[in-house]
């Protein structure tokens, strides 16, 4: 039998969520119906999951996340305090005619994270980005269109300054289009804005 789940007193977990094995969800974190959070996962306090959102297993949600539906979170990622994870393109409480806008009002865009990224602390991502495998996005950003895999990016609005490896440090150049993390080895081919990992020498 694998690890139990641990559900802290405070915390809201509705009875049609699915925590995986191994997972704690802390203090004053609420996980909405039909949201499905894998296996080791940690969800910090006062972190929110919204309906359906999909979390794949050893993800880091830090304290105060929001992560909105119908985002995607892959197996790996990280998501730094106070980020937030938007879905609503054009957000308004109420419609031309003043009536408070309900749930069937507006489509929500999700977001999707990922193998392996990183939100830093507060950093926005708007509706529909996807965020895309190792890359990380520092904190305070605010991220309005797809960042590639491997890319660091930053400022408001996020631009891209670096490429990253796995470990999550700055890749240093390895020849003319070619980067190499400073930690493990691993050697990239860079064409024009995208990164590809090379096979192991």
């Amino acid at each position: 039998m694998g690890n139990p789940v641990r559900v802290m007193a405070g915390a809201d977990v509705d009875e049609r969520a699915r925590i995986g094995e191994g997972s704690t969800v802390w203090h004053l974190a609420q996980v909405r119906e039909d949201a499905v959070v894998g296996a080791d996962c940690i969800i910090g306090r006062g972190a929110y999951v919204g309906p359906g959102v999909v979390i794949g297993d050893r993800v880091k949600l830090q304290n105060h996340a929001l992560v909105y539906e119908p985002a995607v979170l892959e197996d790996g990622v990280f998501v730094g305090p106070a980020a937030v994870l938007t879905n609503d393109v054009y957000p308004r409480s109420v419609d031309p005619d003043g009536k408070l806008k309900r749930g069937d009002d507006w489509h929500a865009q999700g977001v999707t994270l990922r193998q392996g990224c990183s939100i830093g602390a507060r950093a926005v991502i708007t509706p529909g980005v996807t965020v895309g495998r190792w890359a990380m996005v520092a904190a305070g950003a605010v991220v309005h269109r797809d960042v590639p895999n491997y890319a660091l990016v930053v400022g408001v609005p996020a631009r891209r300054i670096k490429w990253v490896g796995r470990a999550g440090e700055p890749l240093v150049e390895d020849g003319r289009d070619f980067w190499r993390c400073p930690r493990t080895g691993e050697r990239f081919l860079q064409i024009n804005e995208t990164l590809r990992e090379l096979p192991q020498r």
